[in-house]
């Protein structure tokens, strides 16, 4: 069982609002069609969701945003993981689309409820989840990250590995140089000592990362514009990323 977290980052162009890159996305499925295990993907929201919880304001912390916001990021978010169905069918792959409602209550996983995904992805099909706005509770609601998405469905089903499709080749421990870090052991870089450009979203990666790799999963940063990447990672040839080693 493998993770793989698509980023918003990738399969838009965050520049631009509500612009999907669909030369990209097909590229992604077309090297996703070369693994032969089950697998799980998780996408972000980019130019979709993201664009517009920074608009109305919304963040992981459960409390009444606007409901008008929460309306329109749901809609983006169905509209981007329509482009991705389509394009995983395009090339003969059989995703299964899986909102994170169909999985989570309030901000908690349903055990129940993850341990189906994974019977669902051992019959031959590709659970396709995103992150997204989320009900809580009580007229609260909430957003949960890709990212966070991934670190739920580690814990319960404790897959082989789990890889994130960056913009980017990995972590560099000197932005100017690009000097990539090739592996993380026991430590999660500072970002202080490291000196990287990060935003929000990069830091939120890391942290979810290093979670999961003290599980004892290793966990993968590969560039998803280079989605022979994805594979190589997976089936273990010569590495270009950065490697959380699980724990």
């Amino acid at each position: 069982m493998i993770l793989i977290k698509l980023g918003g980052s990738i399969i838009t162009n965050k520049e631009k609002p509500l612009s999907p890159r669909k030369k990209t996305i097909e590229n992604l499925a077309k090297s996703i069609r070369k693994i032969n295990e089950p697998m799980i993907i998780v996408h972000g929201g980019g130019s979709y969701g993201h664009y517009w919880s920074v608009k109305y304001d919304m963040h992981t912390k459960p409390r009444k945003y606007n409901q008008k916001g929460v309306s329109i990021i749901k809609n983006s978010m169905i509209d981007l993981n329509k482009i991705i169905l389509d394009s995983f069918v395009k090339n003969r792959l059989n995703p299964y689309c899986l909102p994170p409602t169909d999985f989570m209550g309030g901000n908690k996983p349903i055990l129940k409820k993850v341990k189906e995904i994974e019977k669902i992805s051992k019959a031959n099909f590709i659970p396709v989840t995103f992150g997204d706005a989320l009900w809580y509770g009580q007229g609260k609601t909430y957003i949960l990250s890709g990212d966070k998405i991934m670190t739920h469905l580690s814990k319960i089903l404790k897959p082989r590995l789990c890889i994130f499709a960056l913009k980017e080749d990995g972590l560099y421990s000197d932005l100017k140089s690009k000097k990539l870090i090739y592996e993380l052991k026991n430590e999660k870089p500072t970002f202080s000592e490291t000196k990287m450009d990060v935003t929000g979203g990069m830091t939120r990666k890391v942290e979810e990362a290093s979670n999961i790799s003290k599980m004892g999963i290793n966990v993968f940063f590969v560039n998803g514009n280079k989605p022979d990447r994805i594979v190589k990672a997976i089936k273990n040839k010569k590495f270009e990323g950065t490697l959380f080693r699980g724990k």
